[in-house]
């Protein structure tokens, strides 16, 4: 019988990183999750609203959180996340990375070249996957997704903490066709949060947050939440 390979799950909170850490879970054994810090809301690289509930995520998932700062500069960040990965392979001995990858070829290349350096491999399982079908297998396998950040036309505010559903999926459908937008915000038009998992013992309850939204740009700033029996 095969070994499993321990990895360790590049985490931001969001759909993708999530989805990606249940499809890891399936075939190997996730170790950890690494998730960045930035300090700017601007990042190339890092997912950044919410980033705060990373912890009470992987609380509820039961897996350990390597929680590493960066100040997000272009490039320069790709040093932070090179440091990450180091002290999660020296810390958890993983043998490989996993990540939500999409689309972006500029977060792909850079993140398989340090894992390159560092002699890890680098998984990522839904590299190029049919953006309908994903969002729609998300739905199916018990994941709850809110919309945490706009910032593109042709969205506005009532966007913003919107859980994705059927009948969300069929408008951005019809909106990708018509802006010629990514179906899954991979181009950076959609930010989000997963409150609950198939692999989470507990949901995220919201009990408090405020929106900012001006000129196709917002955030649902989350200010209070909780772990709840499902």
């Amino acid at each position: 019988m095969q070994k499993k390979m321990r990895l360790g799950v590049l985490f931001s909170g969001g759909k993708d990183s999530v989805f990606a850490c249940w499809r890891a879970m399936e075939k190997e054994s996730v170790s950890c999750l690494i998730t960045l810090k930035s300090r700017n809301d601007e990042s190339y690289m890092f997912h950044t609203p919410n980033i705060h509930l990373t912890s009470m995520q992987a609380k509820a998932a039961g897996i350990p959180l390597l929680e590493y700062p960066t100040r997000g500069e272009e490039e320069k960040e790709l040093v932070d996340l090179e440091n990450a990965i180091a002290a999660a392979r020296d810390r958890y001995e993983i043998d490989g990375i996993a990540t939500g990858a999409i689309l972006s070829v500029y977060q792909a290349t850079r993140i398989q070249q340090i894992c390159h350096e560092l002699d890890l491999c680098c998984y990522n399982p839904l590299w190029h996957t049919n953006q309908e079908q994903y969002l729609r297998d998300l739905i199916a396998e018990g994941f709850e997704v809110i919309i945490s950040g706009v910032f593109s036309s042709p969205f506005d505010a009532s966007w913003l903490g919107r859980t994705i559903d059927a009948g969300m999926i069929d408008e951005l459908k019809r909106l990708s066709e018509k802006w010629k937008i990514s179906l899954t915000g991979e181009g950076g038009e959609l930010e989000t949060l997963v409150v609950d998992a198939p692999f989470f013992s507990k949901r995220i309850r919201i009990t408090s947050s405020e929106k900012m939204y001006a000129n196709y740009n917002g955030r649902y700033m989350i200010t209070g939440a909780e772990l709840v029996e499902k």
